[in-house]
């Protein structure tokens, strides 16, 4: 849903709305005018300032805003603090008597709409409004696509233009080479969407948009210029190293790869190794940059899985015959698809790809 939500509430009946609410979703913080502070309400923040500033502070600290009053009020309330959809909170409005829950901002990346949906629930007879064209139409929302799976679109400036093709139900293309193949929940596509074999078919005039669901780098301009491209999870990247290889060997040696061979850095889902008992710091250094999680085995699983390109060498030195090899394939539980590449004096990079 979201993370840190912050409620607003500035009547009597609001209060109301609130504590409802805060028993659902205790997480929350609840914010009330000091006026109708009451004594037996102790997890309720009762605030002094102006709403106007209060709601400054809130918006930019919170992942989602509730807001009890009405529409109008919050539209100019939070109009100076507006930057875009990846980056603003979420906000839903409720009136006075729980009637409506409006998604008011950033109602698919950022959550509104689904967090209206949630709140609306709380009370007998409130309706949900939704106002996006995806979610009005029962279409593929293009800006929310494999956000489940943790998928990222690499040209978000496609998705507007792509997402009015969508609702206009105008001719999409979709080619989908890896990545979780549930993506779309409902029983058959909308029938302006048609699943295309090859990349190539996504060139027809037929097709006014497309999404691109891939791992390879993709640098036709003729694709790419009507594309939305999506990168899953799809990508475990093995290192072999030394207790001494510092971050910025790893970085040259992952990023070198990866481009060599045309995959997407994005795509990575985790790297994997061999289990160490005191680390290493350049791969702690180097996850944490990048924000890609680490996993380590032990030599005696790795002893056992089928690698190309088995070394006595590292057999003699890690208890193992392969580290990159075998950890990408161990960790992907798929195939290798690209063999060990080597960066003297301590490093080994190989890529297998996840099978979904």
């Amino acid at each position: 849903m979201t993370g840190n939500t912050a409620v607003i509430a500035i009547t009597r009946h609001g209060i109301d709305i609130a504590n409802r609410i805060m028993e659902k979703m205790p997480e929350v913080q609840v914010y009330a005018p000091i006026k109708y502070a009451n004594p037996s309400m102790s997890n309720m923040n009762w605030f002094k300032e102006q709403t106007s500033q209060l709601i400054a502070n809130l918006f930019k600290k919170n992942d989602a805003l509730i807001c009890i009053f009405s529409l109008g009020a919050v539209v100019r309330l939070i109009a100076p603090f507006l930057v875009d959809k990846k980056t603003d909170p979420a906000v839903i409005v409720i009136d006075d008597k729980a009637h409506f829950v409006i998604s008011a901002l950033s109602g698919h990346l950022g959550g509104a709409n689904s967090l209206a949906r949630l709140v609306s629930s709380f009370f007998d007879n409130c309706q949900p409004v939704i106002t996006t064209a995806a979610d009005v139409n029962e279409t593929i929302a293009v800006d929310l696509l494999g956000r489940e799976f943790s998928w990222t679109i690499d040209n978000f400036e496609n998705v507007t233009k792509v997402s009015a093709f969508m609702v206009n139900e105008e001719k999409i293309g979709v080619f989908q080479e890896t990545g979780e193949k549930d993506w779309w929940q409902n029983k058959s596509l909308p029938s302006n969407v048609t699943l295309v074999r090859n990349l190539d078919d996504l060139k027809s005039s037929h097709f006014k948009g497309a999404l691109v669901i891939s791992d390879r780098i993709i640098d036709d301009p003729l694709i790419l210029e009507k594309s939305v491209l999506y990168r899953p999870k799809s990508l475990v990247v093995g290192i072999g190293i030394h207790r001494d290889t510092n971050s910025g060997v790893i970085e040259h040696g992952v990023k070198n790869t990866m481009k060599n061979e045309g995959l997407s850095f994005n795509s990575i889902r985790n790297i994997a190794s061999i289990n160490r008992e005191a680390g290493v710091k350049g791969l702690q250094d180097f996850s944490s940059i990048y924000k890609i999680p680490v996993e380590v085995y032990d030599r005696n699983k790795l002893g056992i899985i089928p690698v190309p390109n088995p070394s006595e060498t590292v057999k003699r030195f890690e208890g193992t015959p392969s580290v990159s090899e075998a950890s990408a394939i161990l960790s992907a539980k798929g195939d290798l698809v690209v063999p060990k590449q080597k960066y003297p004096p301590d490093l080994t990079v190989a890529i297998a790809r996840v099978r979904f």
